[in-house]
């Protein structure tokens, strides 16, 4: 599928700030990828028999980073391996995809799950935007060494490489209903605070 497909966009100046000559052509690309990665994980969800722990928000979550993945490379941009998982890189802003959600629900009440590996905590405070104040926010029960690893860079990424969240909610049965994207930052309490947030259009579901 090349890039191009789906719905002709406008880029907001944020995005046009970020992804650069490539911000349009990525507002549409995202929501048809993740249409694309819906229809394969419900498929897998069929496949599987299963009414309960299926396997659709596991194959989801896999099949978002390996299509946006698939979209940088399209547009001749970067993918990088993190910890044994691809992540698109254009214009140096690294694309991190999160399902929030199984039913609609605002992106202000999105929150990171309890038992979310340490590699996503620290693509988001590494990567991530700072709080407004600009100060680092405190996580007291953390030891000083464990306080600064998630803050440091993954040189996988590079320094200067900031993150854009794509927060969507989505079930098995109805797809994609919503998807946001913009400066997210994680608090202490795993919720997020958006210093910037755009909605974006859903593409039709393309089932496998």
């Amino acid at each position: 599928m090349s890039v191009s497909s789906g719905y002709p966009l406008e880029p907001s100046a944020w995005a046009v700030e970020r992804f650069g000559p490539h911000a349009g052509a990525l507002a549409a690309a995202v929501p048809v990828q993740l249409a694309k990665a819906h229809g394969k994980a419900h498929a897998a969800h069929l496949a599987a028999g299963l009414k309960k722990r299926s396997p659709y928000g596991v194959a989801l979550a896999g099949l978002v980073r390996e299509n946006l993945a698939d979209t940088a490379r399209e547009l001749g941009e970067a993918v990088r391996d993190v910890r044994g998982y691809e992540y698109a890189l254009i214009n140096d802003h690294a694309l991190f995809p999160f399902r929030y959600a199984d039913r609609p629900r605002p992106p202000d009440r999105a929150r990171l799950p309890a038992n979310a590996s340490p590699t996503r905590h620290r693509l988001l405070r590494a990567h991530g935007p700072q709080p407004p104040e600009g100060l680092f926010d405190v996580d007291e029960d953390l030891t000083t060494e464990e306080y600064l690893g998630l803050y440091e860079a993954f040189e996988e990424l590079g320094a200067s490489t900031r993150l854009v969240c794509v927060f969507f909610t989505s079930d098995a049965e109805n797809g994609v209903h919503a998807i946001h994207w913009g400066d997210a930052h994680l608090e202490p309490d795993r919720t997020f605070t958006w210093l910037y947030r755009e909605q974006l259009p859903v593409a039709p579901v393309q089932m496998e």
